[in-house]
């Protein structure tokens, strides 16, 4: 089989806040900022890995969910507790300094994992919580 990861998606919760932390703080390029009914869904991804997107959409605009399942997301996302992403570098020292001179929200300075890694922790303006693995 030949199966990549073109795409995966994470919620937003402003998608100007959202749009400057992927854009400024992480650096990555806008690939796509689509518009539709006063929602909005904005497609992010790593300069060098166009195969490759994060898109940001808005948690309600799934029309088969209910309020009640809305509120809970809106909840689990003010905690942080909803979605993930996991990303790597070479250079994960580097990369948390930009980070916090960027106003990340930092949830775990670089450390060793006893699991084999190392890694640090942040979290988006909505809350998404992003691990950052340093590569070998």
């Amino acid at each position: 089989m030949d199966i990549t990861v073109h795409s995966t998606f994470l919620p937003h919760t402003d998608p100007e806040e959202s749009l400057a932390f992927y854009r400024d703080v992480l650096g990555f390029e806008v690939r796509l900022d689509v518009g539709y009914g006063g929602m909005r869904w904005i497609t992010v991804g790593p300069a060098d890995q166009s195969a490759t997107s994060i898109v940001l959409y808005p948690p309600g605009a799934d029309p088969g969910i209910t309020d009640d399942e809305r509120r809970t997301i809106t909840e689990m996302m003010a905690k942080g507790t909803y979605a993930l992403v996991q990303l790597a570098t070479r250079d994960l020292d580097g990369t948390f300094k930009r980070l916090q001179a960027g106003d990340a929200e930092v949830v775990q300075e670089p450390a060793d994992q006893p699991y084999g890694v190392r890694d640090c922790a942040i979290r988006d303006p909505a809350g998404n919580l992003i691990r950052i693995q340093q590569l070998p």
